[in-house]
C-alpha cells in the first residue's frame, strides 16, 4: 500500500521520522508535512492563497515535501494529484503528547486523519502520552512500532467508512505494554488561566496559560486504557450528530 505520513509538528520533527521508518517496513511511504508546526490548530483547509511544498531532507537521508500548508492541507494535495501515485492510506503522527477526549477537536494531528476519512481514504492518527513538558530527547520506538501495527492490521480489516482511528500510545518500552484496547472518548479536564500582561509599551495582551490538563480515568475510556498502560484505539466517527438530543429537541416550539 502507499501510505501518507504527515503531522501537525512539522517535517522534521522526530516522531515523524520514526514513524515513516516503521511504515516502510509495511507500505510504500512518502511524506507531505507542515513546514512549521501547527500544534492544536484544529481542522483547518487553505483556499484564500496559494500553496507550496518544497522538497527536503531528513535526518536520515529520506525525502519529503515540506508544505507551507495546515496539516489538512497536507492530506487534500497529495490525494488531489501532488504525488505521481495515488495514495491508499494515511498516517498522522507521531505528536508528542497524547489527544484524548476534546482534544480531538484541537489536535492537527487528529484532523489530518480526519481529512483521509473526509475523502474515503483510510486515516489514523498516533499520539505519544510522554510527560507534559518533558525536557530532552523523547523515546518514539514505541509508538512508532505499535502505529504501523496498527496501520498494517487496518489495512487488511478495511477501515468503516467515514470513521478515522485516533492511537494514543503509552510513554513506555515495548515490552511493557500491556496490550490494546478499544475505547472511547474521556473526559478531558483542562485547567486553563487566562494570564494579563502588558508590552513593554503599557499596552495589554493575553496568554492562555494554566497548568497541563488531567482526565477522568474510567475504565472503557481512552485516558483510562493509557493509565494502565494499554495502547487506546479509539474509533472516530465524521458523523457528530448527537442522536440522542434529536428527540428532545423535536419538542421544542420554534
Amino acid at each position: 500500500m502507499h501510505i501518507l505520513v504527515t503531522n501537525d509538528d512539522g517535517v522534521f520533527a522526530p516522531g515523524l521520522l520514526a514513524l515513516a521508518i516503521e511504515l516502510r517496513k509495511i507500505g510504500k511511504v512518502s511524506i507531505v508535512a507542515p513546514d512549521r508546526n501547527w500544534s492544536a490548530s484544529g481542522h483547518v483547509k487553505t483556499l484564500s492563497r496559494p500553496l507550496r511544498a518544497k522538497e527536503v531532507t531528513l535526518s536520515d537521508g529520506s525525502l519529503a515535501l515540506a508544505c507551507d500548508g495546515a496539516p489538512s492541507d497536507c492530506v487534500a494535495l497529495p490525494v488531489l494529484g501532488l504525488l505521481d501515485e495515488p495514495i491508499e492510506m494515511v498516517v498522522s503522527g507521531i505528536n508528542p503528547n497524547a489527544n484524548l477526549g476534546h482534544d480531538v477537536t484541537y489536535s492537527g494531528t487528529v484532523t489530518a486523519a480526519m481529512e483521509a476519512a473526509i475523502w474515503d481514504l483510510p486515516g489514523i492518527a498516533v499520539s505519544l502520552d510522554a510527560p507534559e513538558y518533558h525536557r530532552g530527547k523523547l523515546d518514539y520506538s514505541t509508538a512508532a512500532k505499535v502505529g504501523a501495527r496498527v496501520a498494517e492490521v487496518a489495512w487488511k480489516n478495511k477501515i468503516p467508512g467515514n470513521t478515522l482511528l485516533n492511537v494514543n500510545v503509552p510513554y513506555c518500552k515495548m515490552d511493557e505494554l500491556k496490550g490494546y484496547r478499544i475505547t472511547r472518548q474521556g473526559l478531558r479536564v483542562y485547567r486553563d488561566e487566562l494570564v494579563r500582561r502588558k508590552d513593554p509599551q503599557g499596552r495589554p495582551y493575553y496568554w492562555i496559560g494554566g497548568e497541563a490538563p488531567t482526565g477522568v480515568p474510567e475504565e472503557g475510556t481512552d485516558f483510562g486504557a493509557l493509565t494502565r498502560c494499554f495502547v487506546s484505539i479509539t474509533p472516530l466517527s465524521l458523523d457528530l450528530t448527537a442522536y440522542d438530543c434529536k428527540e428532545a429537541l423535536s419538542g421544542w416550539d420554534f
